[in-house]
């Protein structure tokens, strides 16, 4: 394992994985072994503390999933762990820093085109930075939006009705962050 997978959190409330320098972890948050050989991705849905999750729109070259919205995450490089791979990916695509990891949302293995199983997990996230700015990734994003759970419909962009994965996540990020509090805080 990479220093801060599967154990969790210490007992007693959040812990940084790494040390003290990493995201802070809620309590029961666990950690895929990202070394286990399968090809993972992680996802960020990042909430505000006013009850909206920022989305991202996909630029429409990109290979996967072209001009849809999505939430924040990608592919676990080799040798990293989840919540590097989360951290990475906040500042890559937003140019945020991950401040903590609130829950895991859902789990998934899904085959794109290229016939290769992604294992995917999602996480509930705070961050810290200008959330109003984010530094989209040049080439991969074109815009983002702040969507609450009354405007989850803007996600339903030009997939097949029966594929709205990312307003379901989404929802599913929103409803976490009221059940753990995370509204109006900063």
């Amino acid at each position: 394992m990479n220093g801060e997978s599967r154990g969790g959190p210490v007992a007693g409330g959040p812990h940084r994985p790494g040390g003290s320098g990493g995201p802070r972890v809620r309590e029961g948050v666990v950690f895929p072994d990202t070394g286990d050989g399968h090809r993972w991705v992680v996802g960020a849905v990042v909430v505000d503390g006013r009850g909206r999750a920022f989305a991202q729109r996909r630029s429409p070259d990109r290979k996967a999933f072209p001009n849809c919205w999505d939430v924040v995450g990608g592919h676990v490089e080799a040798g990293e762990s989840a919540v590097r791979a989360l951290a990475r990916e906040v500042a890559e695509e937003t140019g945020w820093r991950l401040r903590s990891v609130e829950a895991e949302l859902f789990r998934l293995v899904w085959t794109p085109d290229d016939g290769v199983d992604r294992h995917e997990v999602d996480y509930l996230v705070r961050v810290d930075g200008d959330l109003s700015s984010p530094r989209l990734e040049e080439g991969k994003h074109t815009e983002f939006m702040w969507v609450d759970e009354e405007h989850l419909h803007l996600l339903h962009d030009e997939r097949d009705p029966g594929d709205y994965f990312i307003a379901d996540i989404v929802q599913k990020g929103l409803e976490a962050a009221r059940h753990l509090g995370l509204n109006d805080s900063d």
